[in-house]
């Protein structure tokens, strides 16, 4: 199998851009292409993650690790408890039960290869406890609530009640 590059538009011949996931959680202006979907004796999915500009990721953790490599772009990555600036090239293990975001800059775009288990467990969201820990931190609570949804600044509290209507 090979599938051809569209450096122009960031896409791969025979690929579908997807939304980034149909599960109700918030995120905003992110889409997935899944490169290699299994087979054979090598059960992993490669896939590749694009945030538009001022985009982020899912804020989550889950126990499966997954690896990440920066393909295009910068923004920050929140790992665990800590913020990082990340850009192309940027190789990334996100280890088991660790909570994570990718965000683009403002004006940047992000996008990241993940290679994970084909089989693996879901997403969990934070929750109360969780964010009140981490907003202790004043550069994550600022990261935090730098956060917007559909052009709306979202609060935890206000998220919390969003993931309790969709029934986390």
């Amino acid at each position: 199998m090979i599938r051809k590059f569209d450096s122009e538009n960031f896409k791969w011949d025979g690929v579908d851009t997807l939304v980034y996931k149909q599960d109700g959680s918030p995120f905003k202006d992110v889409t997935r292409q899944v490169l290699y979907d299994g087979a054979y004796d090598i059960p992993c999915q490669f896939r590749y993650f694009e945030c538009l500009p001022g985009g982020y990721s899912t804020l989550e953790y889950h126990e499966h690790t997954h690896m990440v490599m920066i393909g295009r772009g910068k923004g920050q990555l929140l790992l665990g408890d800590e913020i990082y600036d990340v850009a192309q090239g940027d190789f990334i293990e996100i280890p088991g039960n660790t909570i994570h975001q990718f965000r683009a800059n403002k004006g940047d775009y992000i996008g990241f290869f993940c290679l994970v288990n084909k089989d693996r467990d879901k997403v969990k969201l934070l929750t109360d406890e969780q964010m009140e820990t981490l907003r202790q931190k004043p550069k994550i609570k600022e990261f935090l609530e730098g956060l917007r949804v559909h052009g709306h600044r979202f609060d935890w509290p206000d998220y919390l009640v969003f993931a309790s209507y969709r029934g986390d």
